[in-house]
């Protein structure tokens, strides 16, 4: 499996990895095999959100993981109506009960939302100084909110930007790639 830098943490990740959103739709048994076969064959990257299933599918990330949380590049996300600065905290420590872990290497602001950025990003810093977080980023933003993130974040602190990219949907290698490319933030693709 193929690996790429992540981010100011300059961690190697997967390039595939494996996405959650409505995982606690299927049978629970099967899905949380379905996660472990994807990390035996190296896909380690998962990525999930408190908003699937409403942690329903962290849950079923975390038993997924269990006894092998080491080998997994764990990320998730905090929804806009949860992202101010107290919020955003008790938002993380929600899913971390729910992944039945101590850390995310990246959590995520899963979209702008009602909420200054700024509140967002001091939360994460908080988060990241008491262990609870390795990295963050951001999703579905485009470049405007990427000058807005950094400028607030700091050079060099934004470790990715996931967002909707497929053969069908490619309007983000106009501007956003690169800009990621040029500001050293990665790109994640879902869908």
């Amino acid at each position: 499996m193929q690996r790429r830098q992540f981010g100011y943490m300059r961690r190697e990740v997967a390039l595939i990895g494996q996405g959650t959103w409505k995982l606690e739709q299927s049978n629970r048994a099967a899905a949380v095999a379905a996660l472990r076969r994807g990390l035996d064959l190296g896909m380690t990257h998962i990525d999930t959100a408190e908003m699937y299933g409403s942690g329903a599918a962290e849950a079923i990330v975390g038993e997924a993981i269990a006894g092998r949380r080491d080998e997994v590049f764990l990320v998730s996300k905090v929804m806009p109506q949860n992202a101010s600065r107290t919020e955003t905290k008790a938002a993380c420590e929600r899913s971390l009960r729910h992944l039945k872990t101590d850390r995310l290497d990246c959590y995520l602001l899963h979209w702008r939302g009602p909420y200054a950025l700024a509140e967002t990003v001091a939360a994460f810093d908080e988060l990241e100084r008491e262990g609870k977080i390795l990295s963050f980023g951001v999703s579905n933003f485009d470049v405007a909110d990427l000058e807005e993130a950094r400028a607030i974040a700091g050079k060099g602190r934004i470790a990715c930007n996931q967002v909707l990219y497929h053969l069908e949907q490619r309007a983000i290698e106009h501007a956003v790639i690169p800009w990621c490319e040029q500001h050293d933030v990665a790109v994640v693709g879902y869908s």
